[in-house]
């Protein structure tokens, strides 16, 4: 009874903000916010999946997520392939459901979630293996320009970015990493390294951090584009290329 009178104001004083409030028991309150980001990591790690199939028989990823989108039951959104999710909610979420799976003996369920991660971790290092077989198998003393630190696009947000993977995957083939990022401050990237495990020695001696992009092109041997910014969209790309290192990737 408490609980209805308390309901009733509540439900008056919100109802001028919201449209429409969902009143809900505790449990269905908390797993809606875990499912929701949960479903989201889902898609990016099934294009994802995608895309190593799309690789393997030639098919285009792009067309396919299309073509899938284009089914009003499905539609278009996250089914854009990238490195990776990251971000302080996504794999935080779906850990929380893999341990709630696992605390109710829901053995196949919790498989099933802590498999959406597993794939984004592989996701992630097929990416940084494909960049290593792709310059002959070497990056050793190679500079490699990063553009983009940050998880996504139009934040300085750098936890669990696939970035840091990439980096730490590149710094243990000795490869010299210059990155840029517009938002990202420094602290904030080393913090992030060191938290995935890059010794503070490998942080000096290999990675860069700089102000500008063209200073991560020049003389070069590759360039990655980690994050999704918009001015990375707009850089004269031939221009970036006759500044780089031949054979350039």
């Amino acid at each position: 009874m408490d609980s209805l009178r308390f309901s009733i104001p509540f439900d008056d004083i919100n109802s001028a903000m919201l449209e429409r409030i969902l009143t809900t028991n505790v449990w269905s309150s908390e797993l809606s916010k875990l499912v929701a980001n949960a479903f989201l990591a889902q898609r990016i790690s099934s294009i994802n999946s995608i895309s190593a199939i799309c690789e393997a028989t030639g098919a285009d990823v792009t067309e396919v997520a299309k073509a899938v989108g284009t089914d009003p039951r499905i539609g278009s959104k996250f089914l854009d392939v990238s490195v990776g999710f990251g971000g302080s909610c996504f794999q935080k979420d779906l850990l929380n459901l893999v341990y709630l799976a696992e605390t109710f003996h829901l053995p196949e369920v919790a498989a099933y979630w802590r498999s959406v991660v597993a794939m984004n971790e592989f996701q992630k290092h097929r990416f940084g293996t494909h960049i290593v077989r792709t310059m002959f198998n070497s990056v050793t003393h190679k500079k490699i320009g990063i553009l983009g630190f940050a998880y996504k696009k139009d934040t300085g947000d750098t936890r669990e970015t696939a970035a840091a993977t990439i980096v730490k995957m590149l710094v243990a083939e000795k490869a010299q990493v210059y990155v840029y990022d517009p938002k990202v401050e420094l602290d904030d990237l080393v913090n992030e390294l060191k938290y995935h495990g890059v010794p503070d020695d490998d942080i000096g001696r290999h990675v860069h951090v700089m102000d500008r992009a063209d200073a991560v092109a020049d003389k070069a041997h590759a360039l990655v584009v980690l994050t999704e910014w918009e001015e990375f969209k707009a850089y004269d790309y031939t221009r970036i290329y006759d500044s780089m290192l031949k054979p350039a990737f």
